[in-house]
Parts: C-alpha cells; structure tokens; sequence
C-alpha cells in the first residue's frame, strides 16, 4: 500500500540536510529538491538563495528550473540579481524555461532594473509566456541604450502577434544596431499588412548581409514575397551566398517563372547549398524552361545538388505529362 505521507516525509529529511554545516552536503540537498518534482520544494528552494555559499546558491537557481509558475518565478527574479554572477547566470538560464503566463508578473518589474543584463534575461524569459501585460515595458525596452536589450523587447513584441504593436517592429528594422533590425524584420512576419511587407522588401537593401538574408527569407516564408518579386530576383545577385539561398528558396516557394535563369545562374555557384537550394527551387516552380539547367548538373559532387537535380526533373516532367505539354 502506497503511504500518502511519503513525499512529505522525503521532504523533511531534504530539509534536515539543507541545514548541515557541509556546503557540499547542502549542495546535494538542493539536486535532490529539484529531482523531487514536489512544489512544496519551492520555498524551500527559494530560501536557500540565501546561502552563504555561493555554489549552493548557483544550484538552487538551477534546480528553480525545475519548476513553473509565480512563487518559481519570483525566487528566480531573486537570484538574478545576485551579487555574484555565476548565480544571475544560473538563473537567467533557468528563468528562460518558464512556461506558466502566470510567471510573467514576477518578471516584469525586472524590465526597469538598472542592469542591463538584468533587463534583458527578463525580457528573454517574458517572450516564452506570451503575456499580454508585457507588452508595455517591452514597448519601452526598445527604446533601452543597450541592444542587447532591444533585441529582446523586439521578441517580446513579435511572440506576442499584436497588430497593435506592428508599427514598433517596422520602427525597430531601423534601429542603429543590425542585431536588433535583424530580430525586428524576422519579427514582422506574425503581420499580414502591406506595410509589413514594404518594411520587410526594404530591409532587402539593408547594409547588412544578414539583416538582407532574414528579410529574403521572411517574405517567402509569410506568403508576402508576391509584392517584392523585383527585389528578390535583384537579392539573387547578392555578393553574399547566404542573401542568395534564401532568395532563391522564396522564389521556388512563390513560384516565380520569371526567374527561372537567374535562379539558375546558382547551379554554378562553387557553395553547394546555394547549387542544392537553386535544384529545389526549380523543381517547385516546375517550368519546362529550367530542364537544360537541370541537366548541367546531374554529375554535380555533391550528392545532395544531384539528388535535388534529378527530384526537380521528375517534378517537371510529371507536370509536363499531367498537362499534356
């Protein structure tokens, strides 16, 4: 027979040990709460950020991972700002695994700390719970002297998929730093408005490269690439391959007959995953026109740009057979 008073008894001889003089011994005490799974352990667990010794204090902000929701949360806000930083690291890493939306009260406060690094764990830990009442400080937080900051008040604003806030991420893909006009362009794809997608089309001439290579592929991935076509084919051209790939497979996904040859021109690229994206790519676009192209590359080293090579002939010809062209 199961005796219901187990977890409890387990409990009290964990907290027994949580007391001993050994910082090593406490140390385990803390393992033990967090392979538990009891949420009576989390006060218990919360006291020990107290600790005199800061490895028993680094634990049990990793043990605090263990577990979800407001009293969890809190004690992590606590040991993020620890004095010691191998303890805020802990719990930065830990607070990151929240899951519970009930959570985010106990973060939000830390969105105005005065430590960046602060602000930006919180701001990290808040884009996972999808809260609603985070929107505002993360409104603010763009606005935040360190980037690292933006980029995450940017995430907060993206997972939150309010239209409300769109006109702060199209703001945002300016921003001086790439990092945070990176993150606002990739964030944009939760919008379905024109003016999304102009702000996306525009990012395709951004100075940098990897800003040019979210914006190339985030317009094929939201179905927006229709309207930027132009600017598209003109990324395939791009001095960077990367730009290139991404183009290319928003162009294969939309379809783009148009830019059948241009696309082809990445068959002779010397980066085999540009050669195997521009394969794939003619084969979703399925045009007759692409067969003397495909044809180059049957013998292609790599194996992967072959077998794209002979899958897009196949789709080609099924098309061709299917239409009777």
């Amino acid at each position: 027979m199961t005796d219901v008073f187990e977890d409890y008894t387990e409990l009290d001889d964990i907290a027994e040990q949580l007391r001993a003089a050994d910082a090593g011994e406490r140390r385990v005490a803390v393992i033990e709460l967090a392979n538990l799974g009891d949420a009576a352990a989390v006060p218990m667990l919360a006291a020990m950020l107290d600790d005199a010794d800061v490895g028993v204090r680094q634990q049990t902000a990793r043990a605090l991972g263990e577990y979800d929701g407001p009293l969890a949360a809190a004690a992590l806000a606590k040991a993020l700002v620890d004095p010691e930083m191998q303890v805020a690291l802990a719990a930065s890493e830990s607070m990151a695994e929240l899951k519970d939306t009930a959570a985010a009260g106990a973060l939000i406060p830390l969105v105005g700390h005065g430590s960046a690094f602060v602000r930006m764990s919180a701001l990290r830990a808040l884009k996972e719970l999808r809260s609603r009442d985070a929107l505002k400080p993360a409104l603010i937080a763009l606005h935040d002297s360190d980037p690292a900051v933006r980029i995450q008040a940017v995430s907060v604003i993206g997972f939150l998929k309010l239209e409300e806030a769109m006109p702060a991420l199209r703001a945002a893909a300016s921003d001086a730093d790439s990092g945070v006009r990176r993150a606002a362009v990739s964030a944009l794809a939760y919008s379905s408005t024109s003016s999304a997608a102009e702000t996306i089309r525009a990012a395709l001439a951004d100075s940098d490269w990897m800003v040019r290579e979210i914006a190339a592929e985030t317009l094929g991935k939201i179905g927006l690439g229709s309207v930027a076509v132009a600017e598209l084919s003109g990324a395939l051209g791009d001095p960077f391959w990367q730009v290139r790939l991404k183009a290319t497979r928003s162009l294969g996904r939309l379809g783009v007959r148009s830019a059948v040859p241009r696309i082809a021109d990445g068959l002779d690229h010397p980066q085999a995953n540009l050669r195997k994206e521009a394969a794939a790519a003619l084969g979703e676009i399925c045009d007759p026109a692409a067969l003397p192209y495909l044809t180059k590359v049957m013998d292609d080293p790599d194996p992967e740009v072959r077998k794209n090579a002979r899958w897009a002939v196949v789709q080609i010809e099924a098309k061709s057979t299917a239409t009777g062209s």
